[in-house]
């Protein structure tokens, strides 16, 4: 596997970045000084309590319902064992490679901040299996998000030598593929494999990579909505900052700011420059729809970054005091409900999105020709293109709608709260893949509105640069041809492309 970059993780919490640089661009992963203390610390302490008489879940107890059930002698080790394949029961499509490495780097930081209690061999032969490329078979669907038991014990299983993993390209029996890359199977102990399934990887390693992608949809946005500004000839009032800061919402006036910053130099800043003394809202209150996004998304990424950098344990090791306290740190429920409200903030910049592409080809709206057809209107255009604007933003709307109310108890009806965490983020994950290909229509009909106009030559500097960039992956309309494969090159320039209107 190439060596992108090497990330550390020791005395700081790990980054949903560094999460993704590891998980999406392969850079080796490295425990320092004071992270591998805090694993040993954590054992040490656990490894007392193996020899006393009080209880301690999931070390001389067995799981969930069960936590009546005693265990002692060679059973705390044997039970262990147990604990993945009885776990693993998730199903459906499997999940991505880059999920999968995400999902181990946030078991590994996870630990790392000091309350598993999981044995530091352990723990190493998991970034062992993460730098060697070995990548278990996780079925995507089957955890509720009260700790993502199944897939992470798909993981746990796969790295023991038992189920399959993939190796170098290759789908293998996973002792197989460990034999083949000179790492022996984790050996399990008291308390590890409970240890290894009880927290919430999964959810926060997928938010990781979900970040990434949301936080470059925001700033190709950013450059659409400016684009359309200019196809549109719109008023720039909105973005003034005296009236954005008369009801500072949150976010708003840093939208308005990178707005701003977008279309300097445009000739749309001169007095009488625009059509209309108000656009429609869909243009008009962009500052305040991707405002809300802002602040939606930071308050996801603080969710996640918590997540990263402490214990959601149960029980807690707290290593300083000599104690196992039983608790509740798994439930992500203030975790999904900032991702539910991020999806739901990007639901409505869908909204948005849509009816600015569509009012760019309306002559009512624009005063341009009908579908932003410039050979007359016996030519098809743009026209079709409202049918895949309409579809995905109803099923973005779908997505939108929250699934984070508790599913039904299980466990014998002891464990009768849970958030859905992998689901609520895998599905604002869905939500970005289609608003790509939103803002990719957007970015089309509004260099073409531009082209109409003949107001090339009145751009700024950024919207000049971001107009050429759509140029060069798709040519300018001039007769009627499929258009799907050029949402496909913007939808391509925009995953592998910074953004003119970047930060």
């Amino acid at each position: 596997m190439p060596d992108a970059e090497t990330v550390v993780l020791d005395d700081a919490p790990m980054t949903p970045a560094e999460v993704v640089a590891v998980a999406r661009r392969n850079a080796r992963f490295v425990l320092g000084e004071h992270a591998l203390r805090r694993i040993s610390d954590s054992r040490a302490a656990l490894e007392a309590m193996t020899s006393g008489s009080h209880p301690v879940y999931g070390l001389n107890t067995s799981l969930g319902a069960s936590v009546d059930t005693p265990l002692g002698g060679d059973d705390m080790i044997a039970f262990q064992r147990r604990v993945a394949p009885s776990h693993s029961v998730g199903v459906g499509p499997l999940l991505p490679t880059e999920q999968v490495r995400a999902m181990i780097v946030g078991r590994i930081s996870g630990a790392a901040a000091g309350g598993t209690g999981m044995s530091v061999g352990v723990i190493s032969g998991l970034v062992a299996a993460l730098n060697a490329g070995i990548h278990p078979l996780v079925p995507a669907w089957g955890s509720v998000g009260a700790a993502d038991l199944a897939p992470l014990a798909h993981m746990t299983r796969a790295l023991m030598g038992d189920g399959e993993v993939e190796y170098r390209g290759e789908i293998l029996p996973a002792a197989e593929a460990l034999k083949r890359a000179d790492l022996d199977p984790l050996d399990i102990r008291e308390k590890d494999g409970h240890a290894l399934v009880v927290a919430n990887s999964l959810s926060t390693g997928t938010a990781c990579l979900v970040l990434e992608d949301i936080a470059r949809f925001i700033d190709w946005s950013f450059t659409a909505i400016g684009l359309s500004y200019e196809g549109f000839r719109s008023s720039l009032s909105a973005l003034d900052d005296s009236g954005m800061a008369a009801r500072p919402a949150f976010g708003q006036r840093d939208a308005a700011a990178r707005l701003r910053i977008a279309l300097e130099g445009s000739l749309l800043w001169r007095d009488g420059a625009a059509r209309r003394l108000q656009d429609p809202l869909s243009f008009r209150c962009a500052p305040q729809v991707w405002g809300a996004l802002l602040q939606a998304y930071a308050q996801a990424e603080a969710a996640t970054s918590i997540e990263l950098g402490h214990s959601g344990d149960n029980p807690v090791i707290l290593a300083g005091e000599g104690r196992a306290v039983a608790n509740g740190n798994f439930d992500m429920t203030a975790f999904a409900l900032t991702w539910e409200q991020l999806g739901q903030a990007l639901a409505h910049c869908a909204v948005a999105i849509v009816n600015r592409s569509v009012k760019q080809m309306s002559p009512a709206f624009s005063a341009l020709p009908r579908f932003l057809s410039a050979r007359g209107q016996n030519y098809i255009a743009y026209a079709q293109l409202q049918k895949t604007l309409s579809a995905l933003e109803a099923e973005i709307r779908h997505l939108a709608n929250p699934i984070s109310l508790s599913p039904m108890p299980i466990s014998d009806w002891s464990e009768d709260q849970s958030s859905m965490a992998p689901r609520v983020v895998a599905k604002t994950g869905e939500i970005v893949q289609r608003l790509r290909y939103l803002v990719a229509i957007e970015l089309m009909s509004a260099c073409t509105a531009i082209e109409l106009r003949k107001e090339v030559g009145g751009l700024g500097p950024v919207m000049a640069d971001a107009f050429q960039m759509v140029r060069k992956h798709v040519p300018p309309l001039e007769d009627d041809r499929a258009l799907g494969p050029d949402m496909e090159a913007l939808m391509t320039m925009m995953v592998g492309s910074e953004a003119p209107a970047s930060r």
